[in-house]
């Protein structure tokens, strides 16, 4: 499959199976993942992997699609804004690229924010100067929702003279 491919049929899967997934897999996924661009090399992710007893205190309302896997991505802390924001924006690359690696090897994934909310951070155990990404369930798709319209890249380009 080509990149372009890969990246238009990668979906946000909220229903998986009860098939595990190897943890040989795994590491595989997050190590690609880790090639994420991050200036002055910080790799500011973490990784927190929940179980059964965290995911009912997060009481999401489909305990995450009942995957198999479930983990916070989290973003260290910086000593300036700007620093902070480059670290964000590095953990959201690493979250695309762990997404393409696992979607190229038939997994889905579901991205949920709710891990950032005040009460479920507590729940993490996040320090208040780390930023949730996202909470993740991984595994073998029971479905894969259709696309969903996207609006042509076109109107959203800005030439500056």
């Amino acid at each position: 499959m080509t990149t372009t491919n890969l990246i238009k049929t990668r979906r946000n899967v909220k229903m998986f199976k009860p098939d595990l997934i190897s943890e040989s897999d795994l590491m595989i996924w997050l190590e690609a993942a880790s090639y994420a661009p991050n200036h002055r090399m910080t790799e500011p992710w973490e990784l927190l992997f929940l179980g059964s007893e965290t995911r009912a205190k997060l009481n999401h309302k489909t305990d995450f699609g009942s995957a198999p896997i479930v983990f916070a991505l989290i973003s260290k802390p910086a000593a300036t804004s700007f620093e902070r924001d480059e670290n964000v924006m590095a953990s959201a690359c690493f979250a695309q690229n762990f997404l393409l690696a696992a979607h190229e090897a038939g997994v889905g994934a579901y991205w949920a924010s709710l891990g950032a909310l005040p009460h479920n951070r507590e729940i993490l155990g996040v320090p208040q100067d780390h930023d949730v990404i996202g909470v993740f369930g991984v595994g073998y798709p029971a479905e894969i929702p259709n696309a969903k319209p996207r609006t042509p890249i076109a109107s959203k380009i800005t030439y500056l003279a």
